[in-house]
């Protein structure tokens, strides 16, 4: 393999709270440790589209707190394909880029697997709301997501309390449930609905309402998941089953927006600065990611065939304390 001299950074997917601080973070780093830096705007798209510039120390000033992405991100069917993955590569070989750091998700670093497997190296770093990538314990944008899921919740119970109402709100999460389980907790929600763990209507939403109603509730949360959805026809059910008064609430991509707390800058910035360490050693296509509150990193091969559960005793506490 080639001396590495110049360094691509790119995002891709989503966009997520912490993004523009991981960019910043493997900027510094890299000019820091003698690297020549070039940002890839747009994603994989950038790299078919030739979309690059350079990267210098001010082009990452002042965007810490800033949320969403200064390089923007985009899908890119085109890199889908064997053709589209070798012009990126020959987009690389164009500009000088001897490596690139893809933050993004699982579908990112797909992407980056393919584009190794072109002779491009590639550090892959876990950007995403959902906070399901299988070989990190927590994602870059995850706390910012929740934190503003918890303050949206907590204005619509102002409502629902006033008009003795049952809000039923679906939170981000296509395939997995963290978000809407660990906000479910925080605000208090009656019933956590999530993909990872099997849910009855009757048992864990009516019943429960008709239960606590005994007890002198008169208003009740109730999150969804957007990969189980349907939020309208819940809230209609929950009214036709109950005859409390029920509305449905879609937050949608709110909680991809903001600025990003503590601990997204923090960690998105320890995780920039590993993407840099590990290209300087020469450890190539690796994913940086957290386990057991520690920065690590698995080669891409090992971190796509991992698989991540939800804790089951997250839903054991929700029912037990929400009554």
């Amino acid at each position: 393999m080639a001396e590495i001299k110049t360094i691509g950074v790119l995002t891709s997917g989503g966009d997520a709270p912490g993004m523009n601080a991981a960019i910043r973070a493997v900027v510094r780093t890299g000019i820091a440790k003698g690297f020549r830096m070039v940002g890839i705007e747009r994603g994989y798209n950038g790299l078919i589209n030739e979309e690059i510039r350079e990267m210098d120390l001010r082009s990452v000033s002042e965007i810490i707190h800033r949320g969403g992405t200064v390089l923007y991100t985009a899908r890119c069917k085109a890199f889908t394909t064997e053709a589209g993955q070798k012009k990126a590569a020959d987009t690389c070989r164009k500009f000088g880029i001897d490596a690139v750091v893809v933050i993004g998700g699982d579908g990112s670093f797909r992407g980056a697997m393919a584009l190794a497997k072109q002779g491009i190296p590639c550090i892959g770093l876990p950007g995403t709301i959902d906070n399901d990538i299988a070989c990190s314990e927590y994602t870059i944008g995850y706390d910012t997501a929740m934190n503003t899921a918890v303050e949206m919740i907590d204005k619509l119970r102002d409502t629902t309390q006033s008009h003795d109402r049952c809000s039923v709100i679906e939170l981000m999460g296509r395939g997995a449930g963290y978000i809407t389980m660990n906000v479910g907790i925080a605000t208090g929600a009656l019933a956590c609905l999530v993909p990872e763990i099997p849910y009855d209507l009757q048992k864990d939403v009516i019943d429960r309402m008709v239960k606590t109603q005994k007890t002198g509730k008169k208003h009740f949360i109730i999150v969804v998941a957007e990969g189980i959805g349907h939020a309208q026809e819940l809230a209609k059910y929950i009214e036709e089953n109950t005859g409390i008064e029920s509305r449905a609430t879609i937050l949608g991509h709110v909680q991809r927006g903001g600025c990003p707390t503590v601990r997204d800058r923090t960690t998105a910035s320890q995780m920039g600065f590993r993407a840099i360490e590990l290209l300087e050693m020469g450890a190539y296509n690796r994913v940086v990611g957290i386990k057991d509150d520690e920065i690590t990193d698995y080669s891409i091969t090992e971190a796509l065939a991992m698989k991540k559960s939800m804790d089951p005793k997250l839903g054991l506490i929700s029912k037990t304390i929400s009554l």
